[in-house]
């Protein structure tokens, strides 16, 4: 395991130890950070996410957790890549774990989640729990629809030239938006079928879902968006009981912006994992 540089680096902050190396497979090379101390925690970001973004969270965790973060392709310190799939990704979280000395706990954000259920349903026994932020949801709907792609287009396309501030830096995203848009239309077709993958799997899992995640705005799109996103975790509920569900009140961007509430519900979840898979959801 080495950086870009040939060499594996460590820092130390505080009384943590940090560790900087890279992963190289499948012809891209993906940055890793390590550090904390305590159980093993992964850290998978999402789409047009990076770790740089998913920093403060992090950071909050490695007081007692060792965490490792990394950046998917084309996203971050990682390098582009001639292709991007869904399963491009999970291939880049696979060689990451595979990395791993020690059976974790694995905290997926966004398409993050997805990643993470589909690494667990594949690899059983390989996790220790997972924690599903805002992600992995059998939404009933697809969120892309025909009549929607006009809308989408429009949105991906300012959401790319506005990152084109970032590049040559750690929040740094190299997709285009024909390629975002075309996640998102391959997301919502690997939702549609998650719940299969939900069966494959025996370790405890908690959600953190937000109660808004297309914003609170009752004009638009957003009430329908809304909708469908709550619609899909009372479904995933209803299907696996045994889920510990925690609601945050915020939108999508809710891992940026409450980040020490996650924290403290990772925590909460983890100290007494037993007692609160019985527990039903709760808004924080």
């Amino acid at each position: 395991m080495t950086n870009a540089y040939g060499d594996e680096e460590q820092a130390t902050r505080g009384d943590r130890t940090m560790r900087h190396f890279t992963v190289h497979h499948d012809g891209v090379t993906l940055p890793v950070t390590r550090g904390g101390r305590g159980r093993p925690l992964v850290l998978c970001p999402g789409l047009n996410s990076t770790q740089a973004h998913l920093h403060e969270l992090a950071e909050l965790l490695r007081r007692d957790h060792d965490v490792l973060t990394f950046d998917l392709r084309g996203h971050g310190l990682a390098s582009a890549a001639d292709h991007y799939s869904f399963e491009a990704f999970l291939s880049d979280l696979t060689a990451v774990l595979a990395e791993l000395d020690a059976v974790p706990t694995l905290v997926g954000y966004s398409l993050g989640a997805d990643l993470a259920v589909h690494y667990a349903a594949e690899h059983p026994g390989a996790v220790a729990d997972l924690v599903l932020i805002d992600g992995a949801n059998p939404v009933p709907e697809p969120f892309i629809t025909e009549a929607l792609l006009p809308d989408f287009r429009a949105m991906w396309a300012d959401l790319a030239t506005r990152q084109q501030a970032e590049r040559g830096t750690a929040r740094q995203v190299l997709l285009t938006a024909q390629e975002i848009l075309d996640l998102n239309i391959e997301i919502d077709a690997v939702r549609s079928r998650i719940l299969d993958r939900y069966e494959k799997i025996d370790r405890p899992i908690s959600l953190i879902m937000s109660t808004s995640m297309a914003g609170d705005s009752g004009e638009g799109h957003a009430p329908r968006f809304n909708r469908n996103w709550r619609a899909g975790v009372e479904r995933l509920i209803r299907e696996q009981p045994h889920l510990v569900t925690s609601w945050l009140d915020a939108d999508h961007q809710l891992v940026f912006t409450h980040a020490p509430e996650i924290a403290q519900i990772i925590r909460s979840t983890q100290a007494d994992q037993a007692t609160s898979q019985a527990t039903p959801g709760r808004l924080l």
